[in-house]
């Protein structure tokens, strides 16, 4: 893994989208929709988490909003600058909104999200110029490992008769 800002450019997407799907993995054996995430500044993981509605019983515990929150904290500021998030689902609204509030340069998602997308699908708000911010977003990456995942997880909760 690298270890200064030099190598940061040198690494693909897919390096830090399996840590992404990692998380993900996390949330599936936790019995929560497989979302996973994490939050890369210059070169080091500074933020992972994955979706924890059920657990917490919150409606805002998506993966995104817990990582920007660590990400946050671990560099004492809300500024997010020089940072790009990976996820494995794109998106959605709240967590495209808090992307923008923090200020996120670069999100990239694995699977894009036809019910809920706020980066590309439905709407773009990390890229609506209209804003205070705007983000380069690159989507597809990883995007088969993520949506098996969902799609197996969404197989088994029908099957139990939930979701």
């Amino acid at each position: 893994m690298p270890g200064n800002v030099d190598d940061v450019d040198q690494i693909p997407h897919e390096f830090w989208m399996k840590k992404a799907v990692d998380q993900a993995i996390e949330a599936f054996d936790h019995q929560e929709v497989p979302v996973g995430c994490v939050i890369v500044h210059r070169g080091r993981i500074i933020a992972a988490a994955w979706n924890q509605r059920e657990m917490l019983q919150d409606p805002t515990a998506h993966a995104e909003m817990i990582a920007i929150t660590q990400a946050a904290e671990t560099l004492g500021s809300w500024r997010l600058l020089d940072c790009v998030l990976y996820v494995t689902l794109e998106p959605c609204p709240m967590c495209a909104g808090a992307i923008v509030q923090a200020r996120i340069p670069t999100v990239v998602y694995a699977a894009s999200d036809p019910k809920g997308g706020a980066c590309d699908t439905l709407y773009q708000i990390t890229s609506d110029e209209r804003l205070n911010h705007t983000c380069t977003v690159i989507g597809g990456v990883m995007q088969e490992d993520s949506r098996s995942l969902l799609q197996e997880f969404f197989r088994q909760q029908r099957a139990l008769g939930k979701k």
